[in-house]
């Protein structure tokens, strides 16, 4: 059975790293998907599909999207391609919300792995300013809801070190997991 590999962490904790690196590299029978997302596709971080606000609320009513969620003012989604790759056998890695896992774990049950991506919070600091997006505030807030930790049942993998250090351990994982 394939499995809707649902990655989770902390803003700065090395996501958008290492889906880039997968999809530079992608094991065998895995798939990463993009996200569709209310916000400019210049607008930094991870690589996905800009939709207007319009046009995103039309392709949801069309029922183009396997699953969508509100956060951070934006509109965030998961085309149904998802649901294509799965049923065909293909393992599939998104950038995934800890605060929406439980409706995605009703809508796929046993299919989903949840994988939590964590840093030390040192390492979270040192990166959320190196990449210049937000005030000290803003950092501070970030590192805070950082603290609250990984949802239960969510594998954990540190990213702490070299992007290839965690790309190995991430391939292990899913090798030491498959269903």
């Amino acid at each position: 059975m394939a499995r809707l590999i649902w990655l989770m962490g902390a803003s700065g904790s090395g996501k958008d790293s290492l889906l880039n690196a997968l999809r530079e590299q992608p094991p065998e029978g895995i798939m990463v998907a993009h996200r569709y997302i209310t916000r400019p596709a210049d607008a930094g971080g991870e690589n996905h599909i800009a939709l207007s606000e319009t046009e995103f609320l039309r392709r949801r009513g069309k029922g183009l999207f396997a699953i969508d969620w509100q956060a951070h003012q934006h509109y965030y989604a998961l085309g149904i391609e998802i649901d294509l790759w799965l049923a065909q056998g293909i393992d599939v890695v998104v950038n995934g919300s800890r605060l929406h896992l439980s409706a995605v774990r009703q809508r796929y049950g046993g299919q989903l792995l949840p994988v939590c991506l964590q840093v030390s919070p040192a390492v979270l600091a040192t990166r959320l300013r190196q990449r210049g997006r937000e005030s000290e505030a803003e950092i501070a807030r970030r590192l805070q809801r950082a603290q609250q930790g990984a949802p239960e049942p969510c594998l954990s993998l540190n990213n702490d070190g070299a992007l290839s250090d965690t790309l190995r351990q991430f391939r292990a994982l899913l090798e030491a997991q498959h269903f």
